[in-house]
């Protein structure tokens, strides 16, 4: 690309002579694996919901109610501004934060498999201790059971999927987490809009139906197959050779697993994964991967809207049903946003949607904080056609969320790392995430409270630093094998000046060069041959 953004073209290696094609092993290993984000999902859509029922905040919160219903039909920017109301929903974002190290250990040593699995478990236990709720002991420690199930959850399966698809169409199968995700959501939007009319214990069944994908995840994880990369890396070759084998629907997979098996040789030189995301030949992977796309997906704001959307449209003075309402359509938009970017992530690259998903939801914030500024806040109920105003800006933005910040926000984190830190890595990714997605959650209300439109104004400033930073600092990743995405920094027109510092540089560079010439002899030749 030009300005020095290297992408695909510019590597070299054994990636021409991949084998394989689209088996039914493959697409079910697919579907399996990335119904781990429904759990992430659900539990977005049924907190939002749930925290706007009355019967919900009578029994937990019922200074919010009567809050709520002194001015039931005026807007009002403070009227959800409680701090152990937000803890409920930040709880399990904090929780999530601090499994996600043991999800690395059990991810590194038994496989991605067995964290989401794990995650399954701890996630069952929290919607069952949730909807059984007798005080708010209990609610908050449902919410940890459920964080640390997400942990566990979002650590392995973004892993998982972009190690088990071909690397000319991994940004569309990794993608199929966000595509889960948000249908959790929507699924959990239409389930808050039902339950809502059950008193007094509909939201016991919103909380308590978070057991049925958990349970669907665990069994199918049963008939899982482990990645090759993850088998290669625990020693097992001829397992992983199998699998290989099996989910490329060929027997010519020499390429790929020497490329498996280099990365592991690699993997295993390397002492200290945790302290090796801070050498200065992976600083691109640490400021990229690790640190600025998991925080900036938060704090593009949309998160907070997902969280907190009935709250938002209550507040802004629709009823309560029609909060609901509107939040189905925001999680419709969602969906559709997440099948948009499948078909396109691989044909146009990750910078390009990352880049007019920017613009778009800039340009929609700047709509909600002008219509807010002139109309919002008077003690007065917001007209019909202001009210569909900030609903179609709102859509606008959550739409382009959903084909750029929410997919490749875990898509291209994923991609960067090499194997011997790629468990560590998702770790400080997932932590990261959610150590931003707990701090939003407990501040937005607060936030939305004191600065009033103004909030919206600082979530636009937020965009167009996210976005400069893509343009700048995101070589393209679209159709470059994983294991060989970091030869793309040798090239890039920043990053080349740092990753060329290191000392270790010069047996980096060796592995690109044998890679190079191993790709241009045919039939490949043996590891033993290449040593």
């Amino acid at each position: 690309m030009a300005g020095g953004f290297a992408g695909g073209d510019a590597v070299t290696g054994r990636a021409e002579q991949y084998e394989g094609r689209i088996t039914s092993y493959f697409i079910l290993a697919c579907i399996v694996g990335s119904f781990g984000g429904s759990l992430f999902g659900y539990d977005l859509g049924v907190s939002s919901g749930v925290t706007s029922m009355d019967d919900f905040l009578i029994k937990f919160f019922p200074d919010v109610y009567d809050r709520k219903h002194a001015h039931l039909h005026e807007t009002d920017y403070c009227k959800y501004d409680n701090q152990v109301l937000t803890l409920f929903t930040s709880s399990l974002y904090f929780a999530g934060l601090v499994s996600t190290f043991g999800a690395s250990f059990v991810t590194k040593r038994h496989g991605r498999r067995a964290s989401i699995m794990v995650g399954a478990v701890s996630f069952f236990l929290g919607g069952a201790m949730n909807a059984a709720a007798m005080n708010l002991a209990m609610l908050i420690v449902g919410r940890v059971l459920l964080g640390a199930g997400i942990g566990f959850g979002n650590q392995a399966v973004p892993l998982y999927l972009s190690e088990i698809a071909p690397y000319k169409i991994r940004g569309a199968v990794n993608q199929l987490f966000q595509l889960t995700t948000c249908l959790g959501i929507l699924v959990a939007d239409v389930v808050n809009y039902f339950t809502d009319r059950i008193h007094p214990w509909g939201w016991r069944l919103s909380l308590g139906l978070a057991m049925v994908p958990a349970t669907a995840i665990f069994v199918g994880a049963l008939f899982l197959p482990e990645t090759p990369n993850s088998l290669v890396e625990r020693g097992q070759l001829e397992e992983a050779r199998r699998v290989l084998e099996k989910v490329r629907g060929t027997h010519k997979v020499d390429a790929e697993f020497e490329d498996l098996k280099e990365a592991s040789e690699a993997a295993r030189a390397v002492n200290g994964t945790f302290r090796n995301l801070l050498a200065v030949r992976n600083r691109p992977q640490l400021i990229i991967g690790a640190l600025g796309i998991p925080a900036f997906q938060q704090l593009s704001g949309m998160n907070s809207i997902l969280f907190y959307s009935p709250v938002i449209f209550q507040s802004l003075g629709f009823g309560s049903s029609a909060s609901l309402y509107s939040s189905i359509i925001t999680g419709s938009m969602l969906v559709v946003g997440a099948l948009v970017s499948m078909v396109t992530v691989d044909r146009f690259g990750r910078r390009v949607l990352f880049i007019e998903a920017g613009i778009q939801m800039i340009l929609s914030m700047v709509v909600v904080a002008t219509v807010l500024a002139l109309k919002f806040g008077h003690g007065e109920e917001l007209s019909k056609g202001v009210g569909t105003v900030l609903v179609v800006a709102i859509c606008m933005f959550v739409v382009a969320y959903g084909w750029s910040w929410g997919p490749l926000g875990w898509l291209v984190p994923s991609e960067l790392f090499p194997l011997e830190m790629r468990s560590a890595g998702q770790s400080v990714v997932v932590c990261v995430n959610l150590f931003w997605t707990a701090a939003v959650a407990q501040c937005f209300l607060a936030a939305m409270c004191h600065l009033r439109w103004g909030v919206f104004v600082l979530f636009a400033s937020l965009i167009v630093v996210m976005s400069v930073f893509v343009i700048l600092l995101l070589p393209e990743t679209k159709q470059v094998p994983i294991e060989e995405i970091w030869l793309l920094f040798d090239k890039h027109w920043y990053w080349k000046r740092i990753v060329t510092k290191d000392p270790k540089y010069q047996g980096h560079h060796h592995r690109q060069d044998m890679a190079a010439a191993v790709g241009a002899v045919k039939p490949v030749v043996s590891s033993e041959s290449e040593a």
